[in-house]
């Protein structure tokens, strides 16, 4: 062989005395690829979820669930089963969800006008939008 490298060609891998060989597994996941876009798709995700704007009640409405909110004041130490659908507002994004909850009265506080159900759910007045009085079975 007349090679340029014919005197180092069958020479022993030199070895590092400061620094220690690289594994196989390490030296593969530098040549991995590499995602720039990091989040891309879950912000995605997040703007295309869909959010519903809060209604607004007419009188009529208004009027029902007044009428309803002073019968509960009235009655809740007797602990109906209630229907209520109420909106919940997004914590990211404008808008939020309409979500009913069906349980018992637990307790009405008129001075914060919150509704709290047995399940533990908070419900503000001014969230409401229906409220049902469910029969007992």
């Amino acid at each position: 062989m007349n090679g340029k490298y014919d005197d180092i060609i069958n020479l022993p891998h030199p070895e590092s005395k400061k620094h220690p060989r690289m594994s196989l597994q390490d030296r593969a996941a530098q040549f991995s690829p590499f995602a720039a876009l990091t989040g891309h798709s879950a912000a995605i995700d997040e703007t295309a979820r869909l959010t519903d704007r809060k209604l607004e009640l007419n009188e009529e409405k208004k009027a029902e669930l007044d009428r309803m909110w002073q019968y509960l004041l009235e009655k809740g130490k007797e602990k109906p089963r209630l229907r209520i659908t109420y909106f919940v507002k997004d914590e990211k994004k404008a808008g939020g969800l309409y979500t009913t909850v069906s349980d018992r009265l637990k307790k009405i506080e008129p001075y914060k006008k919150t509704i709290l159900m047995g399940d533990g759910t908070g419900i503000y007045y001014q969230d409401i939008y229906e409220i049902e009085i469910e029969k007992e079975e």
